[in-house]
């Protein structure tokens, strides 16, 4: 466990801290954005690029360009923040605009969401970003009662799948199985509990989100394909937007599916001022970018780092969970769950080591002073700011072994370094508000990972893994798993 003081930071923090220059340069106004880009997906890679750029400033704020640059980006420059003291200025927005600035230095066509800007595209200070993001939090109050018995209704099946599929070939890939449990839970949760296989989409709804979320996003990935040329995967994939007439039918087929199916949130939304259709859109986006989209990164990535701990981790988890479930009565509950300290531990170590939104920005409103943990920085109005998240989660100056996972890091005195886990665009010991930009679904994604490691161990006692690197996120296969022996 961790044996830092908060109280050191805060003092530096308040401290007078010489004022740098930020260093670093964009290059020419065409190539070097091109270099850059380069660099980033092919030469380097996107850690080691960030890496190597501040180890060559010696500084952890720092200029550079960020992908997908020239054709798609109007201006590739940002400011970088790769440590936890600059970050959480990402947070502040009275100081940061995040209009349009989800996908970094670029914004997909809105006919990807229906001619509209979804919520999660608004700066809080726009009026209609109060409206939705008031609906939202008002739904995940409305349905905090159905998130247990509806996820363990998805949870179920997809766990006999997985043991189909282990029974059938040896092994089986947790990220299929995954992903179409979460579009079912997605979809009941907001639908009245019906089940998409009733619908129109079927066995294919999780498909269909993939479809359309992976033109949006093509400009920021690599595929990693070796029989590929790199200038032709990057003449595809990151010289010009892929069109959303390429995915049209399948985005339709889901807001058909969300228009007649969530009737009930769609009637609460209208009277709150916005259009029928802006709604569904809306909430098309929320179950798809959003809801699914995060899960179809997070759950594999929670497996694969509590894979990681071994039989060790397996049994002390199975032990508690096992424990509490017991003398509450033997049903899952939240009150149940609320008391697992190494489980809580656990899923916060993952959101922290592998947080599953890596990138953050936003534009300054006007000259900003910010710090990192040894200079400040004048940032000028209108500039763009980048965070890294993956990296300030990570940062040697807060977290004892840093690049280690540790489940019990946030038990006990570890649970004050909470304030230093940033996934969801804000600190850890944040609440989403209508006011700002933090993930409205911040407690139920937390609740959603304890709830998949408690069902884990409810019946199995250890598994073991093989992992590789995903599109976005990782892809995980289970190559053993033994069930919960009888006692």
């Amino acid at each position: 466990m961790s044996s830092f003081s908060t109280s050191s930071i805060d003092e530096s923090s308040n401290s007078k801290l010489p004022v740098r220059e930020i260093p670093g340069d964009y290059g020419s106004p065409f190539f070097g954005a091109m270099k850059d880009r380069y660099e980033y997906y092919y030469n380097l890679g996107q850690d080691e690029f960030f890496r190597t750029k501040s180890q060559k400033y010696n500084s952890t704020v720092f200029r550079t360009n960020m992908p997908p640059g020239s054709f798609i980006s109007k201006d590739p420059k940002v400011i970088v923040l790769l440590d936890a003291i600059s970050f959480p200025l990402l947070f502040d927005n009275s100081k940061v605009e995040k209009k349009n600035v989800l996908d970094g230095t670029f914004m997909p066509s809105t006919d990807f969401f229906g001619g509209y800007r979804p919520c999660a595209f608004l700066d809080s200070s726009e009026p209609k970003h109060a409206t939705l993001k008031g609906v939202y939090l008002s739904l995940i109050y409305k349905f905090h009662n159905q998130f247990i018995p509806l996820f363990k209704t998805s949870v179920s099946a997809m766990f006999q799948n997985l043991e189909n599929e282990m029974s059938k070939n040896g092994k089986a890939n947790f990220n299929n199985i995954s992903d179409a449990m979460s579009f079912d839970f997605v979809f009941r949760l907001l639908c009245d509990n019906t089940s998409p296989h009733d619908t129109n989409l079927g066995s294919n709804g999780a498909k269909s989100f993939d479809l359309w979320i992976l033109p949006q996003l093509a400009p920021l990935v690599t595929l990693g394909l070796k029989f590929v040329p790199n200038f032709l995967e990057d003449l595809i994939l990151h010289t010009f937007q892929l069109p959303f007439f390429l995915v049209r039918s399948h985005y339709q087929k889901l807001y058909d599916a969300f228009s007649e199916h969530a009737g009930s949130i769609l009637n609460e939304v209208e009277k709150s001022g916005i259009k029928r259709d802006e709604a569904c859109h809306n909430l098309v986006f929320l179950a798809g970018f959003n809801a699914y989209g995060g899960m179809k990164v997070l759950f594999p990535s929670l497996i694969k780092w509590v894979a990681s701990g071994g039989k060790s981790l397996h049994t002390r988890l199975a032990n508690e969970i096992r424990t509490t479930i017991k003398e509450e009565g033997g049903s899952i509950t939240l009150s149940a769950v609320n008391k697992m300290r190494l489980t809580k531990s656990t899923v916060y170590e993952v959101l922290r080591i592998e947080p599953p939104v890596p990138f953050q920005y936003g534009k300054a409103k006007e000259d900003i002073m910010v710090q990192s943990h040894d200079s400040t920085f004048l940032i000028k109005k209108g500039e763009m700011i980048f965070g890294y998240q993956t990296f300030a989660t990570k940062d040697p100056k807060i977290f004892e072994k840093p690049e280690e996972f540790m489940p019990e890091r946030f038990m006990g005195d570890g649970e004050k370094l909470l304030r230093y886990v940033y996934w969801s665009n804000a600190r850890e010991i944040d609440h989403p508000t209508v006011d700002n930009k933090q993930c409205a679904g911040r407690d139920l994604v937390v609740l959603l990972c304890r709830l998949l490691v408690v069902e884990f161990f409810m019946r199995y006692d250890t598994f073991t893994v093989e992992t590789s690197k995903f599109l976005v996120g990782s892809s995980v296969t289970f190559k053993t798993v033994e069930k919960k022996r009888a006692t």
